[in-house]
């Protein structure tokens, strides 16, 4: 048999391939470990000013003194946060775009929506979850109900009469609206806006009557005078406002809580997704954090990115009698 012999040029081309495959092997390691080495966008699925989006500017400046990298907030708002979970989910999965998991795009869309364009459970990687909020009921000041039994009462004497606000179709200030319809049995007209701003506004022109929302903004609203609270959506009393009672005080079995985490697009390097869980802890643990949470009335719950991608699935599973029991659907 003839001895192979290769032509020198061709014999170096492949031989510098060979030694430039674990290089370049060697350089993408390289690039995760040392990740991040310029901005990161963080895509906040919410309009400004609401509830998500301060919760999440406290958690970006925390991440970009941990990192010396900015971590830069931008608002892609719109159905119910499905626009802005689309733009992260057909994002280049290089750790440099990362957003918000959120109850509303990532647990009730797919039960609530007939067509989404994104699969919450696979176009995602979940990196750690960040905060709880239980949702609070306010009311504008001169509605003729100052408790929750009052208020179904006034339902009940007036059915379709009265109007709830929400921050948009598949949030879980809708959900919460929509369970309290079904328990309480009442009619009441639901007015989604494209977040929670807005719908404060008009709350408080009284254009509509009352409205759930993520407790940061209620809390706010409360302590000015502006509007008046009936009840915290958790199922026991929220230490920032002990005063108030739980819905499920009047209504068994009603309990609604929201909460945000940090997600991907699918495919991001494992390096990257856990060195950002673990930056994720270091800015929960934060003093400054802390702080700011508090006054916001929000729980941090941090998760590893297992858990997380699992307590999605579950609430997934959880939210979905809810919507279909009140026959909420958006095609």
């Amino acid at each position: 048999m003839k001895k192979l012999i290769l032509p020198r040029r061709r014999a170096l081309i492949l031989s510098g391939g060979a030694l430039a495959a674990p290089m370049i092997a060697s350089g993408i390691a390289r690039a995760e470990a040392d990740w991040p080495t310029k901005p990161v966008r963080y895509i906040n699925v919410f309009p400004p000013g609401g509830p998500t989006d301060t919760l999440s500017r406290i958690v970006c400046h925390q991440l970009s003194e941990l990192t010396g990298q900015q971590f830069i907030v931008e608002n892609k708002a719109g159905s119910g946060g499905n626009v802005g979970a689309d733009a992260i989910a057909k994002s280049a999965p290089d750790g440099y775009t990362i957003g918000l998991y959120t109850v509303a795009s990532h647990a009730i869309a797919p039960t609530l929506y007939a067509k989404l364009p994104f699969d919450a459970g696979k176009d995602f990687t979940g990196i750690a979850m960040l905060w709880s909020v239980c949702n609070l009921l306010m009311t504008r000041l001169d509605l003729p109900a100052k408790t929750v039994p009052e208020l179904i009462a006034l339902a009940r004497d007036n059915p379709g009469k009265y109007s709830f606000a929400s921050s948009g179709p598949g949030t879980s200030p809708q959900i919460s609206g929509e369970l309290f319809k079904q328990l309480a049995k009442v009619n009441l007209l639901h007015v989604p806006y494209k977040g929670s701003a807005p719908a404060h506004q008009d709350l408080l022109a009284g254009q509509v009557d009352m409205m759930w929302d993520n407790i940061p903004g209620p809390l706010a609203l409360m302590r000015s005078g502006k509007v008046r609270g009936l009840a915290v959506t958790s199922a026991k009393r929220h230490p920032a406002v002990p005063d108030l009672p739980t819905m499920t005080e009047y209504l068994p079995g009603y309990e609604i809580t929201s909460w945000g985490g940090i997600c991907a697009p699918a495919g991001v390097p494992p390096a990257m997704v856990e060195k950002l869980s673990g930056l994720a802890k270091k800015a929960l643990e934060a003093d400054a954090v802390k702080k700011a949470f508090d006054q916001q009335g929000a729980t941090s719950i941090w998760m590893n990115p297992a858990d997380t991608a699992a307590f999605r699935a579950a609430e997934e599973k959880r939210f979905a009698p809810v919507i279909k029991a009140s026959g909420a659907r958006v095609e």
